[in-house]
């Protein structure tokens, strides 16, 4: 990380990605979305048509894998590699052979893990540069939700990197089985907003503006985007992590927020998350954070998923009077106490050589 530039934030494309694990009811929102007409300047990027139903949404076919619905919201399907729609989707855009659209909505399969499309989004040179990931929105089964995180470690993961959790059929569970279901998510991954849903039924305004910049206001909403306070709450519950229970995988989960009152050498940054992904890299699940360093007045944006980062974003100035370094991190397997005295041992010797 120590070669790479610091660069300035530009106007991109914002990327949604909607996870969710089997029968979750991920295909149930998504076409309850495409029917909306808010939905209009959207691309969505599925598997196959036919999982999605959308017959009696289909006005015209622009070819055999891109359709415009009656909502004006541009549907296509994977063909080949994700880098390969993402890139010819973006230039039939700038060429008019399909609607041009403002924003891109991607839906994994139920059994993926969404670590590999971050992961692309932020590695493919010519994506990075058209495209920015503006967040993660992950369905749970609210009927099986609680169960499937016993058995299988994918719902936990998807839970713990999403930036919006809905779950789902609200109208079958009772007040009690979503308050459970809910307080479990809120432990697993404290700074995400969870909604309940009924058959589908989710506005598109309240899934989209996850990311560091508010489309409202085209600036940086910072937080909003770390909501690092959620963290110092979680903390402040105990037992939510600590009693180590072998029949839950969430049990593996940590959530926790590090801060820095001084001004950091970027190099003593750099040097301490390429140290830490040489060591922990896959237990790095999402790294969310505002850097104040020496080697700029502006604040500093930076965002990773296990060991992968996206280039840093200089921001165009302070959002308000805090100018203490905030990084937010959701790790499997790893606890705060040596990734914390990690980051201190860096930042010290990069404050002490300045």
């Amino acid at each position: 990380m120590t070669e790479v530039q610091i660069h300035e934030a530009g106007e991109r494309l914002p990327i949604s990605v909607l996870t969710g694990f089997l029968g979750s009811g991920k295909t149930t929102v998504l076409s309850h979305l495409l029917k909306d007409p808010a939905m209009h300047d959207t691309a969505v990027v599925i598997n196959e048509f036919g999982e999605v139903g959308l017959d009696h949404m289909l006005v015209e076919s622009s070819n055999d894998d891109v359709v415009v619905l009656n909502s004006g919201c541009l549907c296509c399907t994977i063909r080949g590699d994700l880098i390969d729609t993402l890139r010819n989707l973006y230039r039939r855009r700038v060429t008019g052979e399909v609607p041009e659209f403002a924003r891109l909505v991607i839906e994994t399969t139920g059994l993926a893990d969404p670590a590999p499309i971050l992961h692309t989004l932020m590695t493919d040179p010519l994506l990075a540069a058209r495209y920015r990931l503006d967040g993660v929105i992950s369905t749970v089964d609210g009927v099986n939700g609680l169960s499937q995180m016993d058995t299988q470690f994918e719902p936990v993961k998807q839970a713990a990197v999403a930036d919006r959790l809905l779950v789902t059929k609200q109208d079958l569970i009772s007040d009690e089985a979503a308050e459970a279901l809910t307080d479990r998510l809120r432990s697993i991954n404290p700074a995400a907003s969870i909604q309940t849903v009924s058959h589908g039924a989710v506005a598109p305004d309240s899934l989209f503006g996850l990311g560091l910049y508010d489309p409202a206001t085209k600036s940086p909403d910072v937080a909003r985007w770390l909501r690092e306070e959620a963290y110092a709450e979680e903390e402040s519950h105990d037992g939510h992590h600590h009693h180590h229970d072998v029949n839950r995988h969430d049990d593996r989960i940590r959530s926790f927020c590090l801060t820095a009152d001084a001004p950091m050498k970027w190099d003593a940054f750099a040097d301490w998350m390429e140290a830490l992904i040489s060591v922990h890299g896959d237990a790095l699940l999402r790294v969310k954070g505002i850097l104040h360093v020496t080697d700029t007045d502006q604040p500093v944006a930076v965002h990773g998923v296990q060991h992968i980062f996206h280039p840093p974003a200089m921001l165009d100035a302070w959002p308000d009077d805090d100018r203490r370094s905030r990084i937010v991190m959701i790790t499997r397997d790893l606890n705060r106490e040596p990734v914390e005295q990690m980051f201190r041992a860096f930042v010290e010797a990069g404050a002490a050589v300045s």
